[in-house]
């Protein structure tokens, strides 16, 4: 994730991804993404990702629920 790039637009690339990956027959989990995306925002959404790691069980997390807690925290 760049600096200033919002939730929304970054969402959109990784879905664009995600999906692009899943038509070469490639598995992508929700898991997966889920990880990735949390190991790649910026810093000052460290301690929504801090909280999120904590209380959220990341197995059956889903992507749309990552963007939504945030979306609530930009």
């Amino acid at each position: 994730m760049k600096e200033g790039e919002s939730i929304a637009d970054y969402f959109t690339k990784i879905r664009s991804l995600s999906n692009l990956m899943k038509g070469c027959g490639e598995a992508v989990r929700d898991q997966l993404v889920v990880e990735k995306v949390l190991r790649t925002l910026t810093s000052k959404f460290d301690h929504v990702v801090v909280a999120i790691e904590e209380s959220k069980d990341l197995e059956s997390f889903k992507i749309e629920e990552l963007q939504s807690s945030l979306e609530a925290h930009e």
